[in-house]
């Protein structure tokens, strides 16, 4: 029996990687039809693993061919996946403090731990020692011959982690030939901004201006080898990949040279500088007086303090903009046919990476609250003179101080980070009968990787080398004091004494034996159906070890620059699972499917989840498709058994300051004196970070999401098609945390215990200075999620002269994203879509790529627009943001082409953000690094990019 049109047309735009979305043409004849019929091999589309040529799946594919992604000239897994509207910026190489060294992918922006991650439709690895996420660092970009983005939840097919959707690489392992692929690229930039260089001015900072000319240079080598053995038995393909990134520092970007403060009114920066300041309090009847306060740095013409001006230290320039890479990957792929009933297979992979987030030189931070006697022979007569005057004390009286230093003398801290992946799985697949086949397959993946901090301060050394009560530094013995309190009387050598490194390593393992049974039941054939029952039958177990290790530097948390402690970490997860999927003919235009899955996890017991779904085709040119899913995702290991320790939020404090946002009476919930209150004895952290208790919970269950799609694809005349996808996801059990600034704030409005009980201020009422103050922040299943959308695509193609004109637009409507951060009170829920605050990533309503393509012989040429929607501004600490109304509607326009010089070799080259726009620029409570939305907008201006292909 024929296939119709429709469904053939396109299961043939994706076996052949025709567009981005499915292609087809609606006036086949009839022989044409017969022949694709017997052209058409039966095929495994991400959604199901069930091989069928008369069916399409129910739940939207997105595709993203090789040809595209050699034509966007990024080498990088995630830049090149992050151009789809669907996506949003997870980690990425444009992160720094802080960052994992990975590469992520964040679908729907429902994170990237609930996107699950495949390579020809098996599960990727976690990617490191510091992230539960698979890294695509590990994925050769030149060996991916498509990219399927399945959005929808798909846990029935593939198991847990595919709430929000799936990212199914496709690689090309069955190439023939030798392939070589050079490329180099980089990026160009007008430093012009009038704005921002009008704040450095102000403040006597540095910038650079005019053409950066070529930097953030990119080179990669890409080869690849294959080709059929005994007779066309076999096929083998292995390749090999080198890229190397150079670093680019903020310094060299006038956007983002100096460090915004919160409102976008000047260059902040932090109040740990190079010229010290003190943040003291008198000691008075044996009980630090918190109402009494001297906050300032030492004299830069004399030889005493004065109170603090806004001198800030500016720690913009040297932190990393775009972290330097070096990374090298081989692997293999091999098949062979002994017969139809069994074809042994094998992949094998290896990965290792290097990067290093570099960020300003470390401090001492207002870590600690030091106790001085007036007899400390650090602190000059005329020092001693004026905290006497300021706090009335004499010389047998003490004070308390903390400090606030930073170590210019010691150089930039950076985090060197080293990843080692391999991937080897192995099966056999066959056919058992003329309408059964089998596949059984064993994966063993692990990641091996290391962190060494360098550069950072040791906490417990400080102390004693500025003479603090109780601690002793003996000369005599090689210690040197650290002179923090003479102008210029910090050397060298006395901070290398402080200087520490901070070390962990670890494993990250993955075992799956899967097996399964597709096929026809043939005595399932309902009479108006053209084709029989088709189901699959399957097991899956899966083990997954986490450990990581950290030396006692890490554990104990003596680094200062890292926030608090972070502890080793182990923890190990073992799933069982049995699952089923049916297709069910009904008539020759109407069909319907389901899977169903049942897991037992060693963490949390057993689940169920299943999927339901139905399309129907109207006039050979229009398929109407539903669907209804039951998604789970169980807790990782570090959810589950990460230790709770202090760190770093980033936000505000709206009770700090001599300006509060809240009354007296709602501060004083949130653990603020009235003599605290509104005077500017608590300040406002300067770097806009402040203290949080986070970590894991072994109660944790696992989260639960129902998924609806609703969809149209129709091909209503030759040479034009369209799909329209609506989709609504709703999560209940969500694993999360409140968020600290929320917790804060609805303590203050609400004086409820549920919120105030996770506050703690320190006794002189801060939140950042030391660690007596913070706020915990810890993850739990009270949470909810919401969102709905629409995913829109459209092609067409027409012949021009003697080529091809096609085009094509993908985009995506957001219409609700719903954070419900305690699911029992809707008063607290907030909606992210169109906004941008310190509750919400940026997230546009609409956003799309549009791109127009011409090719005619040995030419084709591609513009490409990239539309970012406007998004509104909720809050009122970025008074400039506030003021613009938000992030205006951001146009990246893309020029790219190729060009055979013969059948061997191919030139590509091309300019992405022709037109060199800025990113949005936002005050530091909404940057993500270097004063802005890094990795998700372009982020360094124009692109340029070259390479030569060599095919034999």
């Amino acid at each position: 029996m024929l296939n119709n049109k429709l469904a053939k047309a396109v299961r043939l735009a994706i076996a052949f990687g025709g567009a981005s979305t499915a292609v087809f043409a609606a006036n086949a004849n009839a022989a044409e039809e017969q022949q694709a019929a017997e052209q058409v091999e039966r095929i495994e589309v991400t959604g199901s693993r069930i091989k069928r040529t008369d069916m399409e799946g129910a739940s939207p594919v997105t595709v993203m061919t090789a040809e595209e992604i050699k034509l966007s000239g990024y080498s990088r897994v995630e830049d090149i996946l992050n151009q789809l509207p669907q996506i949003e910026a997870a980690e990425t190489s444009f992160l720094a403090n802080g960052a994992t060294g990975t590469a992520t992918l964040d679908l729907r922006g429902l994170g990237s731990n609930r996107t699950l991650v495949l390579v020809n439709g098996r599960r990727l690895q976690a990617g490191s020692i510091t992230s539960q996420s698979p890294d695509v660092n590990q994925i050769p970009a030149s060996l991916i011959k498509r990219v399927e983005v399945l959005t929808g939840g798909a846990a029935a097919v593939y198991g847990a982690d595919a709430v929000a959707g799936v990212v199914n690489f496709i690689m090309n392992d069955d190439f023939e030939g030798l392939q070589m692929n050079v490329g180099a690229s980089g990026y160009q930039h007008n430093n012009d901004n009038k704005y921002i260089q009008g704040l450095m001015d102000d403040k006597g900072f540095e910038y650079p201006s005019g053409s950066t000319g070529i930097d953030g240079r990119s080179y990669s080598i890409d080869l690849a080898i294959g080709g059929a053995f005994d007779g066309g038995k076999g096929n083998a393909v292995a390749y090999a990949v080198w890229r190397r990134n150079d670093e680019l520092l903020q310094g060299t970007r006038d956007y983002s040279s100096c460090a915004l403060n919160r409102t976008q009114s000047a260059c902040g920066g932090s109040a740990t500088t190079p010229n010290p300041h003190f943040d003291m309090y008198p000691i008075v009847d044996g009980e630090v007086d918190y109402t009494q306060n001297f906050f300032g740095y030492l004299n830069p013409n004399g030889n005493g303090f004065i109170e603090d001006d806004g001198y800030r230290y500016n720690y913009a320039p040297v932190n990393h903009f775009m972290r330097p890479n070096e990374r090298f990957s081989f692997g293999t792929f091999v098949n062979y046919e002994i017969n139809d009933n069994f074809r042994p297979y094998l992949e094998a992979s290896f990965m290792h990476n290097r990067t290093a987030g570099q960020i300003a030189e470390s401090g001492t931070f207002y870590n600690e609250e030091f106790v001085f006697d007036y007899d400390n022979p650090l602190i000059s007569d005329l020092q001693k003179q004026q905290l006497q005057t300021w706090f009335g004390q004499t010389d047998a009286d003490q004070f308390v101080g903390y400090i606030g230093k930073r170590n210019v003398e010691g150089g930039a801290r950076a985090d060197n980070l080293e990843h080692s992946s391999y991937r080897i799985i192995t099966g056999v697949e066959g056919e058992i009968n003329d309408t059964w086949s089998y596949d059984v397959s064993y994966n063993y993946s692990a990641t091996t990787s290391s962190s060494v901090y360098i550069n950072d301060l040791l906490a417990p050394k400080i102390g004693p080398r500025v003479g603090a009560v109780g601690t002793e530094c003996v000369e005599e013995d090689g210690c040197l004091y650290y002179n923090v309190f003479e102008l210029g009387g910090v050397t060298s050598e006395q901070a290398a004494q402080l200087a520490g490194v901070g070390i962990q390593t670890g494993l990250v393992t993955q075992q799956i034996l899967n097996g399964f049974v597709s096929g026809e039941i043939e005595q399932l054939h309902i009479p108006s159906a053209p084709a029989p029952v088709a189901a699959v039958f399957g097991f899956e177990r899966r083990e997954q070890t986490y450990e990581r290790i950290s030396d006692t530097v890490y554990a104990e948390g003596q680094l200062l620059g890292q926030g608090g402690p972070s502890a080793s970490l182990n923890g190990e997860i073992e799933v069982t699972e049995f699952f089923t999927e049916f297709q069910v003919p009904i008539l020759d235009e109407l069909n319907m499917n389901g899977a169903l899955r049942w897991s037992d996890y060693s963490t949390s017991g057993s689940d169920t989840t299943f999927t339901v779904g139905a399309d129907y085709t109207l006039a050979d040119a229009y398929k109407f498709r539903a669907s209804f899913a039951k998604a789970i995702r169980a807790p990782n290991v570090g959810e589950l058994f990460s230790s709770q320790n202090i760190g770093l939020w980033t936000g505000d404090d709206p009770c700090a300051g001599t300006d509060p946002s809240y009354s007296l009476e709602q501060c004083q919930r949130t653990g603020m004196t009235a003599a605290q209150y509104g005077t500017g004895a608590v300040s406002k952290s300067p770097a806009g970070q402040y203290n949080q208790v986070s970590g894991g919970n072994t109660e944790l269950n696992p989260e639960e999401a129902d998924t609806i799609t609703l969809g149209l694809v129709a091909n209503p005349f030759e040479d034009f098609n369209f799909t329209i996808d609506y989709f609504d996801i709703k999560m209940e059990n969500v694993i999360a945390s409140v968020g600290a600034e929320r917790i804060l704030n609805n303590c203050a409005t609400t004086g409820d215990a549920f919120f105030c009980d996770n506050v703690k201020r320190s006794p002189s009422g801060s939140l950042w200075l030391g660690q007596e103050g913070f706020v915990t922040n810890l993850s739990d299943n009270i949470g909810g999620r919401h969102w709905r959308g629409v995913d829109v695509t459209a092609n067409y193609s027409m012949a021009v002269g003697e080529g091809t004109l096609d085009f094509n637009i993908n985009g995506y409507y957001n219409i609700k994203k719903l954070v419900q951060p305690v699911l029992a009170d809707s008063s607290l829920d907030y909606d992210c879509t169109g906004t941008i605050s310190t509750d919400c990533f940026t997230t546009p309503k609409w956003r799309h790529t549009f791109q127009a393509d011409y090719s005619m012989n040995d030419w084709r040429v591609t513009a490409k627009w990239r539309f970012y929607g406007e998004v509104d501004y909720d809050g009122t600490a970025d008074t400039k943001l506030a003021e613009e109304g938000g992030v205006d509607a951001y146009n990246f326009f893309d020029v790219s082409g190729s060009y055979s010089i013969n059948e061997h070799v191919t030139v590509i080259g091309g300019v992405n953000n022709i037109l060199d726009e800025e990113p949005p620029m936002v005050g530091n409570s909404l940057s993500t690094n270097a004063n802005t939305i890094s990795g998700f907008y372009d982020s360094l201006g124009r692109f340029i990019h070259v390479s030569v292909n060599m095919t034999f």
